[in-house]
C-alpha cells in the first residue's frame, strides 16, 4: 500500500485551519499532525509532496452537474469523461449528476441508462440524483428502492411543461414519499406555466433576442415557486432543497422558512454571483452564451446571494454545469430565444471563482470549503468520506496556490465547450496538485488521471435533517 505525506501546507477544512502534515495510506487519509512536530517528522512514506506556501484543502464536491444531458433537441457537450476530467483540473474530485426518468418509463430504466454513460468513463468519483419526470404509483414505490441503493435525492421541476414539469399534486406525493424514506426532494422552482405565457407573448411581439430569456422568466415567478414549494414541503413534512437560486426575493423566502426552523435548504451557482443580465444583453447573438434557467438576474441581486451564503440561508454553491457549444448548439435559438439550449459551462471554474470570493472579502477561507466541499457532502450523504481532510476520509485533496494568478479562457480550459462564460476574467489562486483517492491526477499543469479511475459513490440520506 502506497504511503504519501503532504508536508507543510495550511490545511483548511470547514472546521479549522492548521499548518499540518497529512499522511495517506492507499486511498485514505490516516493521520494529521502539526507541521514540524516529532510525530509528523517520524512519518516515512513512498512519496513526499512539498506543500509549503500552499493551501491543502478537500477536493471539491459539485452536487449539481448535467453530463451528456439531452435537452432542447441536442445534448450537453461534455461527456462523463471530458466533464470529470475538467472538474479535476479545477479541484473538484466528486460530482453528483442527474439521471433522468423519461415520461412513461421507470426510474430504474433512467438510472441504468446513466450508469451506462458513466461507468468506466469518469476520471473522478461520482454519484447520481434522480430526476422524477413522471410521478405515479410505480415511480413513488421505486423511490424507496433507489434510496436503499444510495440514490437518495430526487429532483422535480415546477418549470418546463411538457418535458419535466410536475404539478402540485405530483410534487406533494413525491415529498410525502421522501418524508417516509429519507429521500431529499430537490426543486427547480419557477412557475413554468406562467413563464410559457410570457414566452408566447414576447415572441408574438417580435422579442426574439437572448435578453428576453431573462425578462420572461421573472424574478417574481421564481419567488412564488420557492414559496409554494416550501408550503408543499410543510404539508408533506419533508425536507426541501431548492436548486440554482438566483433572485433576492427567492433568498428571502428561504430565509423566512429557515427562521421558522424548517428543513429548507438553498443552492446558488457561480454564474449568479458573477454574471448578470448585462451578459444576456451582449450585442448580436452573444447573449445566447449566458442562457440558463433560472436566468441571470440584474447585478443588484448578487449582494443578496453573497449575504445568503454568509448567513447560511444559502448553504451550497454548485455549478449546474450543462454546457452547450455556441456554434451549432446555442445557435439553435437564433431568431427565437426559447429554442436556445439552457445551460452554462462551469465545473472547472467553481473552486477558483469561490477562492476569488475569499480574496474579495465576500467569504472566509473556511466558508469557501464549507459551501464547496463539506456542506454538499453532508447534504447528499457523502460525509465524512468526502468533503473534509480527516482520518478515514478518502484522500481527495487539492494543493492550492493562493497567490498564483490566472485568466479564464476557452483557449485554456478543459471543458468540451467552445466558449467560457468567464472569458478574460482574472483570478487570484489556482490548483497546483489534485489527488483523487490518493492518486495524483493533476500536478503542476500536467494530467495524470484516466477515465475509469472514478467510482460510483452510493450515498446515505441527508445529514442535516432535524
Amino acid at each position: 500500500m502506497t504511503r504519501t505525506v503532504i508536508r507543510g501546507g495550511l490545511v483548511v477544512t470547514a472546521a479549522e485551519e492548521m499548518h499540518a502534515d497529512v499522511l495517506i495510506e492507499g486511498e485514505r487519509v490516516v493521520a494529521l499532525a502539526a507541521y514540524g512536530t516529532s510525530v509528523a517528522e517520524g512519518w516515512t512514506a513512498d512519496r513526499e509532496i512539498d506543500a509549503r506556501g500552499l493551501y491543502v484543502v478537500p477536493g471539491g464536491v459539485d452536487a449539481h452537474t448535467h453530463m451528456e444531458l439531452p435537452f432542447g433537441g441536442t445534448s450537453a457537450s461534455d461527456t462523463f469523461e471530458t466533464g470529470t476530467r475538467a472538474a479535476a483540473w479545477g479541484g473538484t474530485t466528486t460530482i453528483v449528476d442527474f439521471a433522468v426518468q423519461s415520461v412513461g418509463a421507470t426510474l430504474r430504466a433512467g438510472l441504468d441508462a446513466w450508469h451506462a454513460k458513466a461507468d468506466g468513463n469518469c476520471a473522478i468519483d461520482y454519484g447520481f440524483h434522480m430526476i422524477l419526470a413522471d410521478v405515479n404509483e410505480h415511480s413513488l414505490k421505486e423511490m424507496d428502492l433507489l434510496v436503499a441503493e444510495g440514490v437518495s435525492s430526487f429532483k422535480l421541476f415546477m418549470a418546463y411543461p411538457g418535458v419535466f414539469y410536475s404539478d402540485d399534486g405530483q410534487i406533494l406525493r413525491a415529498m410525502q414519499r421522501g418524508a417516509d424514506n429519507g429521500g431529499l426532494v430537490m426543486m427547480h422552482a419557477e412557475n413554468g406555466l406562467a413563464i410559457d405565457v410570457l414566452v408566447e407573448q414576447a415572441l408574438a411581439a417580435g422579442h426574439t433576442d437572448p435578453r428576453y430569456h431573462g425578462e420572461v422568466r421573472r424574478e417574481l415567478l421564481e419567488a412564488e415557486a420557492v414559496h409554494r414549494a416550501i408550503k408543499l414541503s410543510q404539508v408533506a413534512g419533508s425536507p426541501l432543497y431548492v436548486v440554482h437560486v438566483s433572485a433576492a426575493s427567492a433568498v428571502a423566502e428561504l430565509a423566512a422558512a429557515r427562521d421558522q426552523g424548517l428543513n429548507v435548504f438553498g443552492e446558488t451557482c457561480p454564474q449568479y454571483l458573477y454574471l448578470s443580465t448585462d451578459n444576456l444583453a451582449e450585442p448580436g447573438f452573444e447573449g445566447a452564451k449566458y442562457v440558463c434557467s433560472t436566468p441571470l438576474r440584474p447585478k443588484e441581486h448578487q449582494a443578496a446571494l453573497w449575504k445568503g451564503l454568509r448567513t447560511n440561508d444559502l448553504q451550497v454553491v454548485s455549478t449546474d454545469h450543462c454546457p452547450f457549444c455556441f456554434v451549432g448548439q446555442k445557435e439553435l435559438g437564433r431568431g427565437d430565444f426559447s429554442k436556445i439550449p439552457n445551460g452554462l459551462p462551469g465545473v472547472e471554474n467553481r473552486m477558483d471563482l469561490l477562492h476569488q470570493a475569499v480574496v474579495d472579502g465576500h467569504i472566509s477561507r473556511r466558508r469557501w470549503i464549507e459551501i464547496a466541499c463539506a456542506t454538499p457532502a453532508r447534504m447528499f450523504g457523502l460525509y465524512p468520506r468526502k468533503g473534509t481532510i480527516a482520518p478515514g476520509a478518502d484522500a481527495d485533496i487539492v494543493l492550492y496556490d493562493p497567490t498564483a494568478t490566472q485568466t479564464l479562457s476557452a483557449q485554456t480550459h478543459h471543458m468540451n465547450v467552445d466558449y467560457s462564460a468567464y472569458e478574460g476574467r482574472q483570478l487570484t489562486g489556482r490548483v497546483r496538485t489534485v489527488l483523487s483517492r490518493g492518486t495524483v491526477v493533476v500536478d503542476d499543469n500536467r494530467w495524470f488521471g484516466r477515465a475509469g479511475h472514478g467510482r460510483f459513490q452510493p450515498r446515505a440520506t441527508c445529514q442535516y435533517l432535524i
